[in-house]
């Protein structure tokens, strides 16, 4: 394909990306006000909420663990596009579902639409990126992606603080469906996905679907791959610390700082601008300064020793400098990871990325839970011991810095880059 053609194909699968993340992160700064509003309305022991909204949280990467892997095979089979449309169809339902919502039972039916679907948009979305690149492009273009993600969490919680001000009622013959000021940014979100669908199904080829490759020879070789291992309990420590602060921030930020909705919206959107503009940069110039094992390392140090410091700052700008930082070590070393595994084998990067995906979401689901039921021995536990085992990760690196002189070459081949 010419590079016009290309350029367009990057544009629509990151706009897939952005999308996905915007309705993430209009859900940020506002799940615990609308679960609160939820949860009273049902009447239970209104010391539960807390176990609500960590729940609701967990409960979105559980389904996206259980079919993220079904998602990525079936990718490698008939092509990236029609699970990209598929995951984009699910996310307008999920958003339909939660702006309608009147109880807590409809919101756990909407978080759990959601997952089942969503988890084929970001896993395949980057596979296809990795069809369409060079090896030598591959940090780059996965910087890029990261950018899209990160956007997204730019925006969405702009959005979720400004929309979350309407207060509507719609009474149809069939019932009352409250839409106030926390329903109607996901209701905006399902549109704008309904019309990325649309762009999507017109505009977006396929990529050409992968030949076959013998799946035991490559279940084989995965398991005797410490390399890959690693490299999966990298990213479960960073997605694991990452939902942990989302989750546990949302609510500190409700309950001890006293911050309204728009002001956690700000903490969420400085995040996402730093990692926006810092993955790209870190990709295209980190290496002239730092390999990319050194960035990693030096990414989860700043990261780890924010976490720990962040419970004991109060003042607003503080935070959000915390925050920033946070960000900062974070965009060291997610780029670098990705890559790594989209290299690791050119026939079956749909899979590889689908369980490094699976992985995110063990950290997804366990982050939440840990976060919220730590909250009950005071803010500082979980802050402490999510910066504690991002410190603790450190070794990680030097063990995959040993494991690259034992690399599979069957699963490697000749697409692996040295980190």
């Amino acid at each position: 394909m010419d590079r016009q053609e290309k350029l367009n194909r990057i544009f629509l699968v990151l706009l897939s990306l952005f999308v996905v993340m915007l309705g993430y992160g209009i859900l940020l700064p506002t799940l615990p006000y609308y679960t609160e509003r939820l949860a009273l309305k049902d009447n239970p022991d209104t010391n539960l909420i807390n176990v609500h909204i960590g729940m609701l949280t967990s409960i979105y990467p559980l389904f996206q663990l259980l079919f993220v892997i079904v998602w990525g095979k079936l990718s490698d089979k008939f092509g990236r596009k029609p699970l990209i449309v598929i995951g984009l169809f699910g996310f307008v339902v999920m958003n339909l579902l939660t702006g309608l919502a009147t109880s807590l039972t409809m919101l756990y039916i909407a978080r759990i639409v959601g997952g089942i679907f969503t988890s084929s948009v970001i896993p395949v979305s980057n596979a296809y990126l990795s069809d369409i690149t060079s090896e030598t492009r591959r940090t780059k273009i996965m910087a890029w992606s990261g950018v899209a993600i990160s956007s997204g969490l730019i925006f969405g919680p702009v959005l979720g603080g400004f929309l979350s001000q309407t207060n509507l009622h719609f009474k149809f013959s069939f019932g009352l469906f409250h839409l106030d000021r926390f329903s109607v940014p996901y209701i905006f979100a399902s549109l704008l996905g309904f019309v990325v669908v649309l762009i999507i199904v017109k505009w977006l080829k396929n990529t050409e679907i992968k030949s076959r490759i013998a799946s035991e020879v490559v279940k084989v070789s995965f398991s005797l791959s410490k390399y890959f291992i690693i490299l999966l309990l990298l990213s479960f420590v960073m997605q694991f610390v990452v939902t942990l602060f989302e989750t546990v921030f949302s609510i500190y930020g409700k309950d001890e700082l006293a911050f309204t909705s728009r002001q956690v919206g700000i903490g969420f959107m400085l995040c996402g601008s730093v990692m926006a503009v810092l993955q790209p940069v870190f990709a295209t110039y980190g290496e002239k300064i730092l390999t990319s094992k050194q960035q990693i390392t030096l990414g989860l140090l700043i990261s780890g020793v924010s976490l720990i410091v962040f419970p004991y700052v109060s003042n607003e700008l503080y935070v959000y400098f915390t925050i920033v930082t946070f960000a900062a070590g974070g965009a060291m070393v997610t780029p670098n990871l990705l890559s790594a595994v989209s290299l690791i084998s050119k026939q079956n990067t749909g899979r590889n990325i689908s369980i490094q995906s699976s992985t995110n979401s063990i950290g997804q689901i366990l982050g939440p839970v840990l976060g919220t039921w730590l909250i009950g021995g005071g803010f500082y536990y979980p802050f402490i011991i999510a910066g504690a085992t991002v410190l603790a990760a450190m070794g990680l690196v030097y063990l995959l810095n040993h494991q690259e002189k034992e690399i599979d070459p069957v699963l490697l081949g000749d697409q692996h880059k040295k980190i």
